[in-house]
């Protein structure tokens, strides 16, 4: 341990500079570093390095443990509190905003009107300002939210989509009688058979074949309201005792278990047995008739949030630029030129084309946040931050321009030099050279990554980092200048997309989109922010691919977690875990104790700390603090109990072994095949720095991706693969870029096809065929602006990825 840095050896911090004394969180090594305020401060290096520890786990963490400190104790419990930073001290430090990335929330209620608050400036610019039908009384603003009792359609309860039992969704046989299980949605068990008995004492023939039951019979088996209460003697049991069985029709049960089961399992199978589609009612808006009947700029507020923000500006715009505002008008009389309306429709306005400026103006405010990127999703942040008009914060952001295309990571920069024009600190953790090339300050951490890392190489002006000659970042600082040339593969075949219409794809005909694709060769798919990359290669290829003779199997490498639980990790999901307890259950030690690979498993009884149950940390109920999670007082965190841990293979326990890092564990564990495979594979992505049996939960996106990926590396070939990967360099380093890239050259060489969604245009230029998306987002994308080879595209008139292209294959 370090000795303490004492207030008396702290330097002042009146000189614009937050100064860290002492910084050991995660893998930094004791790292003592001036940052300096009112700055843009780029924080560089590789993967894993200790940037992001530096950043956010220790300036952000402390500023909001300072902050906290101020709110009372009880109130404490309401907000997330991280855990107190491992520094000595901090000095010249200002209250922080932290903007990561994170993926949209679960819930599909959650829109970008909600995420940006706009929502509620909607909501009563049609309660104050809306034109009202004659007669109608005046609504609250609550009454235009889907998510209010007030305002929520009474029959889709503000989803706007509706389920419909019918009878074909409901009998999926009609040739079996209801003893049989005609009534499909009915449940199963004993459960169906309550139904059934309970059918039989009301009168219905439960033996006959459904389709010769009266219609009248079926109707009412399927779709009535009543619940009659009837007994029921068990015949062919003879110890039940008669009991009072309660009717449900298909419908009601099916229903019911929709809105009211707990269970995920329970309402998916719910949904096999209804007919769902946009709420009748509601046109699929969620909303209530009174509410949909009010106009602005004569759109219903449903219409208003489904245009892009591009338009809603447009609609907002005569409003807020009103000259004479007339007085408050009465309710039955349009509000539009009153001034309430030019108020809000001002702020209004001012707010979304901050949006638009972000690249952003092709999302609608009814765009649920699931399917927002964890770039779009942090950009809508900005932009609320931007407008709020916060001075003297430390606004600290994790890598703002990803999922951005260098067109739109023009915007970024502009909005990052206003948030610091308006008397604020930006601190960016950024993989971006460009964006670091604009910055005021960098903070290079390094050299490499997990133990091989951090600490600070260097900090000062971006042009001082050339003379640094241990930083990884410092070659890529400066632009490409001599032209590259890359050797292209001949492809093997083509894969023919015809007439295709999902999102905003569209052909330049007015028809669906035509694509040819070859095949065994990498492609590159670009293109500005919502063009339609994603909907061609996640949303047709996977589907369409298939149906190739040529290609055998497709695998979509994604982004989404590897577990969601931390009994889910990289030892366990790659597989070589299975390797790891087999070798253990092979050692004298163990094989004396007759103990097989399942006691080295951390997830069964046996071998696992009871205590724990093998999680190796415990929930702490603090009182007047929130509950934390704590290194479980019996194993230490180790997962294991002490028996287990006497068993030792090279001189390790099995808990020593997922303590490793990756880099680690390719030495400790070249004897077994298995996991050298899987170990080397991981390796050549970039995350030689992850623990073996660090808890997927703590995993990025990005670093989920390359698990994936590293999975399929190690696995044996068989016939051709189509590979799709939807911006697989997110989060990584330019360096690390490189290793990637050539993983995916791999993958290609070895007979396979790889589409590749990316915006890095070092890896777009060293791709076989280029398939440029546009020419704008939303509406005014979905089409193929060009195509062809790397250079084919950089000549291209008309693209908007072609010039950060030319420079990349630097002509």
């Amino acid at each position: 341990m370090p000795a303490p840095h004492h207030p008396a050896d702290q330097p002042s911090s009146s000189d614009g500079f937050i100064r860290v004394r002492g910084a050991r969180e995660h893998n930094l090594q004791d790292v003592d570093v001036d940052i300096p305020r009112d700055r843009i401060v780029a924080f560089t290096g590789v993967s894993g390095s200790g940037k992001s520890s530096l950043a956010f786990g220790t300036v952000f963490a402390e500023a909001q443990r300072r902050f906290l400190e101020s709110v009372a104790p009880y109130a404490r419990r309401l907000i997330a509190q991280g855990s107190t930073p491992h520094v000595d001290v901090i000095t010249g430090l200002p209250p922080a905003v932290a903007l990561q990335q994170r993926r949209g929330a679960p819930s599909t209620r959650s829109t970008v009107g909600t995420l940006t608050t706009l929502s509620n400036s909607v909501r009563m610019l049609y309660s104050r300002a809306g034109t009202y039908p004659e007669g109608a009384e005046q609504l609250y603003s609550d009454s235009f939210s889907p998510n209010t009792v007030a305002g929520a359609c009474p029959r889709c309860h503000g989803l706007g989509t509706a389920h419909e039992v019918t009878e074909a969704s409901a009998v999926h046989d009609p040739s079996l009688s209801i003893r049989e299980g005609a009534i499909t949605a009915w449940p199963g068990a004993w459960q169906g058979k309550n139904l059934r008995d309970v059918t039989a004492v009301l009168g219905y023939d439960i033996e006959r074949p459904w389709r010769e039951l009266p219609q009248e019979d079926r109707d009412w088996l399927l779709f009535t309201e009543e619940q009659p209460v009837v007994e029921v003697h068990p015949k062919r049991d003879r110890v039940a005792k008669p009991y009072k069985g309660r009717f449900w029709s298909a419908r009601q049960y099916t229903l019911h278990t929709l809105a009211d089961s707990q269970s995920e399992t329970q309402r998916n199978k719910a949904l096999r047995f209804v007919e769902s589609g946009p709420c009748q009612l509601c046109h699929g808006s969620g909303l209530t008739r009174a509410a949909l009947a009010v106009t602005f700029g004569g759109l219903s507020i449903a219409a208003f949030n489904a245009l892009p923000l591009a338009q809603v500006a447009e609609v907002l715009r005569p409003a807020a630029e009103l000259k004479d505002p007339s007085p408050a008008q009465s309710r039955v009389t349009s509000g539009e030129r009153s001034e309430v309306a030019k108020s809000i429709a001002t702020d209004l306005l001012g707010r979304v084309e901050v949006l638009v400026g972000l690249g952003l103006g092709y999302l609608g405010l009814d765009r649920a946040t699931p399917t927002l990127s964890p770039g779009e999703t942090q950009r809508l942040r900005i932009a609320t931050q931007l407008r709020s008009g916060l001075f003297g914060v430390v606004y600290v952001l994790d890598e703002p321009s990803a999922g951005l295309h260098p067109a739109d990571a023009e915007s970024l920069v502009q909005v990052l030099d206003d948030l610091r024009a308006s008397g604020n600190s930006v601190f960016v953790v950024e993989h971006d050279m460009d964006i670091v090339r604009r910055a005021d300050w960098i903070v290079d951490v390094g050299p490499g990554a997990g133990p091989g890392g951090g600490r600070v190489l260097y900090s000062g002006p971006p042009e001082g980092l050339a003379d640094v000659p241990e930083s990884v970042t410092r070659r890529y600082l400066q632009p490409r200048t001599s032209p590259v040339e890359y050797e292209l593969r001949e492809p093997v075949g083509t894969l023919e997309l015809r007439d295709l219409t999902l999102h905003n794809l569209r052909g330049q005909d007015g028809k669906g989109l035509d694509v040819d694709l070859p095949l065994g060769v990498l492609t590159a798919v670009t293109g500005v922010s919502g063009s339609g990359k994603s909907s061609l290669v996640g949303g047709v290829l996977p589907s369409v691919a298939t149906q190739h003779p040529l290609v055998s199997r497709v695998v979509e490498v994604d982004q989404k977690p590897i577990g969601r639980t931390p009994r889910s990790n990289l030892a366990t999901y790659t597989g070589m875990f299975d390797a790891v307890r087999q070798a253990f259950a092979a050692t004298d030690d163990a094989r004396e104790r007759g103990w097989t690979a399942g006691r080295f498993s951390f997830n069964v009884e046996g071998g696992r700390c009871e205590v724990c149950q093998g999680e190796g940390s415990v929930s702490v109920e603090l009182l007047f603090l929130p509950g934390s999670w704590a290194p479980c007082p019996e194993c230490h965190g180790a997962r294991y109990n002490a028996e287990t841990l006497e068993v030792r293979r090279a001189g390790s326990t099995v808990a020593d072994v997922l303590g490793m890092t990756v880099d680690e564990a390719s030495d400790a564990l070249a004897d077994l095949p298995a996991a050298a495979r899987a170990l080397d594979a991981l390796r050549s992505v970039g995350l030689g720095y992850l623990r073996l049996g660090q808890p997927a939960p703590e995993l990025s996106g990005g670093e989920a991706q390359r698990i994936k990926l590293a999975t399929e590396l190690q696995r044996a070939r068989t016939g051709h693969t189509l590979y799709l990967l939807d911006e697989p360099t997110t989060g990584l380093h330019p360096a690390d870029v490189e290793l990637l890239t050539a993983q995916l050259q791999r993958l290609t060489d070895a007979g396979n096809t790889v589409v590749v969604v990316e915006h890095v245009m070092t890896v777009v230029a060293q791709a076989d065929h280029v398939v440029d998306m546009g020419p704008a987002g939303g509406d005014e994308g979905g089409q193929v602006v060009a195509s062809g080879t790397p250079r084919e595209v950089a000549a291209s008139a008309t693209s908007r990825t072609a010039p950060y292209l030319r420079a990349a294959l630097g002509s």
